[in-house]
This record gives structure tokens, C-alpha cells and sequence, in this order.
């Protein structure tokens, strides 16, 4: 999938960027993460925004490996 130019506010836009630079992330990609977690509340109204990202931190541990076989009992 290709990069679709999008018009922004641009108060939001240096909103972006100053929550993207305390994150490391571009003003691009802080805006893709804000409509990445809206969409997933959006579509789970029962999950805050902690519990949103828990799920998508434990996501991306899974995928990178980061992972211990439990053991009941």
C-alpha cells in the first residue's frame, strides 16, 4: 500500500510532533499511532487507553520474539 497525501490541521500537526518527539516517532507516524489506537477503541468501547496499549505492547513482544513458555501448576 502506497502514501496517500492527507491535509492536517497544523495545531495538530505540532501536536504530533511534539508527542511524536517524546516518543520518537516522526509527527507522521504519532498521527498514524493516535488513528491506529482511535480505530481499536472505536471498535472495542470497553478498552481504555492503557488496556489498548498493554494488548498492542504484549503484540509487539510477540512478534519480536520476547516471549517465555508458561507453566501451569
Amino acid at each position: 500500500m502506497g502514501a496517500t497525501a492527507v491535509k492536517i490541521d497544523s495545531a495538530f500537526l505540532s501536536q504530533a510532533k511534539a508527542y511524536g518527539d517524546a516518543q520518537s516517532r516522526s509527527a507522521t507516524k504519532q498521527v498514524e499511532y493516535w488513528a491506529r489506537i482511535g480505530k481499536i477503541a472505536q471498535d472495542n468501547p470497553d478498552l481504555n487507553f492503557n488496556d489498548i496499549s498493554d494488548i498492542l505492547n504484549g503484540m509487539a513482544q510477540v512478534k519480536a520474539g520476547m516471549t517465555t513458555a508458561y507453566k501451569f501448576g
